[in-house]
């Protein structure tokens, strides 16, 4: 594949991270151009698959689609994929990083998870759902972030992409049941708490709603920590990025927070100057501790 062909294949996915997610194509884009283009054309895969499941088709044709993908990816594993900018891009990232494909099937997994949706009935299952449709995602991007790393990051990587799923949830509650008739909220953690899915349907922001909005914002935020502690593992180039996109996700559920838990009638989000902010200050955080290494 010519270079120019391969310049245009990762500028179509780099154009689809730009569109559907500022805060990670701001962290991404920090990265050196070759890992962020891999970077890209993972995130256009997930991106892909999580539309095919998404859309506003028939439930015929959102299966259709993503068994498409699915026979696709298929293809890809046999080298034998698809003439298209996504699949020649990931061929590329899987030529040059030690990929593994497992986890592009689990993405798929989860996306099938929601055609067939289910609530969770705990937060076991709440995390088994969430691997597969974000902690996937953190698996496929271990070669590229710690493409040198002696120590087993998989766990944290999962990690993160649980936290982030968790967070997405959260922000996300009342468009997920009004748009895609869909409870996240695990059915044991909201009979603990006593908050019913009739309050639910009214959006009825109550203490006992907040206690069981914070039981799992906590949790995620406990995930993110834990994350933290194994940044220093990943490649230096990596490091900045990744903790850019932990605190500007993080920073999700202070906004929900901020906004009275109102997570039903509007879609929380950090603003421009609240992300410059956050974005500063992680960044002064690790010019301080490469100047004391």
């Amino acid at each position: 594949m010519d270079n120019v062909q391969l310049q245009a294949d990762f500028a179509y996915c780099e154009a689809i991270i730009k569109k559907h997610s500022k805060s990670f194509y701001y962290a991404f884009s920090q990265l050196p151009p070759e890992k962020a283009n891999a970077v890209y054309a993972i995130y256009a895969f997930c991106r892909t698959a999580d539309d095919c499941a998404d859309s506003n088709g028939l439930p015929e044709h959102k299966r259709a689609s993503l068994q498409r993908l699915k026979s696709e990816l298929d293809l890809f594993r046999e080298r034998s994929e698809a003439d298209h900018p996504l699949w020649r891009a990931l061929r590329h990232v899987f030529t040059e990083y030690d990929m593994d494909i497992r986890p592009f099937y689990d993405q798929l997994a989860g996306q099938f998870m929601d055609l067939d949706f289910s609530s969770p009935n705990d937060m076991h299952a709440l995390e088994t759902y969430s691997y597969h449709v974000a902690g996937s995602v953190g698996l496929m991007l271990l070669p590229v972030l710690a493409s040198k790393a002696e120590a087993d990051l998989r766990p944290s990587a999962v990690k993160l992409g649980i936290a982030m799923q968790i967070t997405n949830i959260l922000r996300d509650v009342g468009e997920d049941l009004h748009q895609k008739q869909r409870i996240y909220l695990p059915e044991e953690e909201m009979e603990r708490f006593r908050y019913t899915r009739v309050d639910l349907q009214q959006g009825l922001i109550n203490e006992r709603f907040v206690d069981l909005w914070e039981r799992l914002a906590r949790h995620a935020e406990s995930l993110y920590d834990g994350f933290y502690g194994s940044i220093g593992h990943f490649d230096a180039d990596s490091r900045l990025p990744l903790a850019l996109s932990v605190g500007l996700y993080r920073a999700i559920l202070d906004a929900v927070r901020n906004n009275g838990y109102d997570c039903f009638s509007t879609r929380c989000y950090v603003n421009k100057e609240e992300a410059a902010k956050i974005g500063a200050a992680i960044a002064g955080g690790f010019s301080i501790a490469e100047r004391c290494v």
